[in-house]
């Protein structure tokens, strides 16, 4: 008989994003619990809420599987006495030992008999030491100093095999059948069962679901018309238990300040979600979303409306403060913002980010003003009051600033989005001018951290440079940047190989190439990422013809002659040593191909390339490379050599992974 298991771990609010890992690390304790002791069965959901953590299973044993197991004892050449000592601590006969070889020598031993223990008094000695170890980012003690720690107060445990309770106690909680529901809408004391658990929390205003709770934000905030955002509905489905949104209003008056303060006001501050109206402006309007059913008194309403009010007229205050000074004029006052100890100040970072913008628009043929002077502005808004108060506005506040402040559009524009893209999800900037002045920043971030020996290790990143990289690989692919690698990385090789680090990523995981195109590629040197990203595309659409694979084996197979016969090419092909037939054939091929290819898009080349393949095996079938004349061996060894140098510019061949066989 197979047994179902749940546990329900009742506790005080925990942070939102402390919840998932917490629950991707019980799935996993549980998981070795069940392994550990041969208890059979799998974890088959982990859900929470803000006040629960729920881990169910199902196929769990009645009891562990009997096992033999072999007791050792001293070893043959002991004497009697030890090996009658060893029988009776076992309560055996002598006769019933044996002798085994073992890597020391030959020792008494005894198969014993060892039945399996009742799964739930396994559990019951495991659970305790379970919910000890689930891990949190922070945790507390209330039961005193040394107490059995957590993230929360523990209020209830449920714990139930079968239908019947798995006694163990945490930090003075029993374990028990009872659960609770809402907060303030449910009953605090509710008996349940495997199969009356769910649909009695559901009776009391508890959604255990979390993807059901998502939905029914989601579909409320589609509803009104407000703008979707994952991570915002997923925040909110962790702080509540029955997530109910309403729809506010404000005062229209608030319209004239740009839609970015008003919307990170509403998301960042008092997670709403903002509604957007008609010329990007937003509608006076916006949905919270409440942990009750419903507010028909309209309270809840008028208590978020009056918050909304009062962060708005900050909002205000700030803006109409900070636009009765130049945003240049702040410059000055960078010098007191300190960027890194040994990096100096903002002040200096900027003087650094502005000669780099410079040289970028010179390289890329762009407006070397611009780009200078929004590089000038990018963090003058960090003194300002409404970047002290709302952080998540920098930048976006600047750019804003600047354009109301009359600075022509490329730089108002490179000043807004010069923090882009934050993410992998992220757009790069729009501008020209904003990818130089992003650009600029990374780099001039990752060239002082570098510098100074502040690399990333492990998971250890505190400038967040992975990020910073992996920002500066987007903008240069998707901008169509034609800028050289190893001018960015400043002739550091360590930060050159970092950023080709995360090309590897950028190209694999990303956009989906294989991992042995991306090697082929960057093995040549390529070190422009937009004719890297030609390159691979190239690859991807040749590749499936009949010819690639086979004679990148063959490539292969070249490169590994010309390493054993440690073979280095003086001069060219002698076409009067040249056999008729086959390897007259493959050169003349060779000569024809390099003709073919001048001028040709990279998949074009690649494919008249891949061409060769039936020259290329009919010499290796029907031609001794090794031949006895060392004058016609090295001729051969320099026919091979001339093809793989040649035709090994787009993408090496050598590094790709056929499955074909030779």
């Amino acid at each position: 008989m197979s047994l179902p298991f749940l546990l329900e771990i009742g506790v005080e609010e925990v942070p939102d994003w402390m919840i998932v890992p917490a629950l991707d690390n019980m799935r996993e304790l549980f998981t070795a619990i069940l392994t550990e002791h041969r208890l059979g069965g799998t974890v088959t959901s982990v859900d929470a809420t803000p006040r629960r953590l729920v881990l169910r299973a199902e196929g769990l044993l009645e009891a562990q599987p009997d096992q033999t197991v072999t007791v050792s004892g001293p070893p043959a050449s002991a004497n009697e006495g030890a090996v009658a000592g060893f029988a009776k601590k076992q309560g055996v006969a002598l006769a019933d030992l044996k002798k085994v070889p073992t890597a020391k020598g030959n020792y008494w031993t005894f198969e014993k008999h060892v039945p399996g223990r009742k799964t739930a008094d396994v559990l019951a000695e495991s659970l305790a030491a379970f919910v000890g170890k689930i891990y949190f980012p922070k945790t507390m003690y209330w039961t005193g100093k040394g107490g059995p720690r957590f993230i929360r107060p523990i209020r209830w445990i449920v714990a139930l095999l079968n239908d019947t309770v798995v006694p163990f106690e945490f930090a003075g909680v029993a374990s028990g059948n009872t659960t609770s529901g809402h907060r303030i809408l449910g009953k605090p004391s509710l008996p349940v069962t495997h199969a009356t658990y769910e649909s009695t929390l559901e009776s009391n205003f508890v959604i255990l679901d979390a993807q059901k709770r998502i939905e029914r934000i989601a579909a409320a905030v589609e509803a009104a018309g407000a703008t979707r955002d994952e991570e915002l509905i997923h925040t909110l489905a962790y702080l509540t238990e029955y997530p109910t949104p309403i729809t506010g209003t404000f005062d229209p008056a608030f319209l004239e300040l740009p839609a970015e303060i008003l919307s990170t006001v509403m998301r960042h501050h008092q997670r709403y979600f903002a509604i957007p109206g008609e010329g990007g402006k937003l509608k006076p309007e916006f949905v919270a979303v409440m942990n009750i059913g419903s507010d028909p008194d309209g309270l809840v309403q008028r208590g978020n409306e009056r918050v909304l009010k009062a962060r708005f007229n900050d909002g205000r205050f700030f803006w109409n403060v900070d636009l009765k000074r130049p945003l240049a004029d702040r410059l000055e006052d960078l010098k007191n913002v300190t960027f890194q100890a040994k990096l100096g100040n903002y002040y200096e970072k900027t003087q650094r980010n502005i000669a780099l913008a410079k040289e970028l628009a010179a390289a890329l043929k762009a407006d070397t003003t611009s780009a200078a002077r929004a590089a000038e502005l990018a963090k003058c808004d960090l003194p300002t009051e409404m970047v002290k108060e709302f952080t998540e506005l920098q930048g976006v506040v600047g750019g804003l600033y600047a354009r109301e402040q009359g600075e022509p559009e490329p730089v108002w524009r490179g000043v807004y989005e010069h923090y882009r893209p934050v993410s992998m999800e992220d757009s790069i900037p729009a501008s020209i001018t904003g990818q130089i002045v992003s650009l600029a920043d990374k780099i001039d971030t990752l060239r002082g951290c570098f510098d100074i020996g502040l690399i990333p290790s492990g998971s250890k990143d505190p400038f967040a440079l992975r990020r910073a990289a992996q920002g500066a690989v987007k903008i240069i692919v998707e901008g169509g940047l034609r800028l050289s690698l190893t001018m960015l990385a400043g002739g550091n090789p360590q930060l050159r190989e970092f950023l080709l680090d995360r090309v590897r990523y950028y190209f694999r995981d990303v956009h989906g190439y294989k991992y042995d195109e991306v090697n082929a590629v960057l093995a040549t040197g390529a070190d422009d990422l937009v004719d890297v990203s030609l390159r691979l595309e190239a690859i991807r659409q040749v590749r499936p013809t009949e010819d690639f694979e086979p004679l990148a084996a063959s490539f292969k197979r070249i490169q590994n002659i010309l390493k054993q016969a440690e073979f280095k090419a003086t001069g060219d092909v002698d076409p009067a040593l040249l056999e008729a037939g086959p390897e007259a054939e493959l050169a003349a091929a060779r000569v024809e191909t390099k003709q073919r290819i001048a001028g040709k898009p990279y998949s074009e080349a690649l494919a008249i390339i891949a061409s060769m393949r039936p020259a290329v095996d009919d010499f290796f079938n029907k031609v001794l490379v090794n031949a006895p004349d060392e004058r016609v061996r090295r001729n051969r060894l320099t026919l091979l050599s001339s093809l793989l140098s040649e035709f090994s510019t787009i993408a090496d061949f050598s590094e790709i992974v056929v499955t074909t066989q030779q």
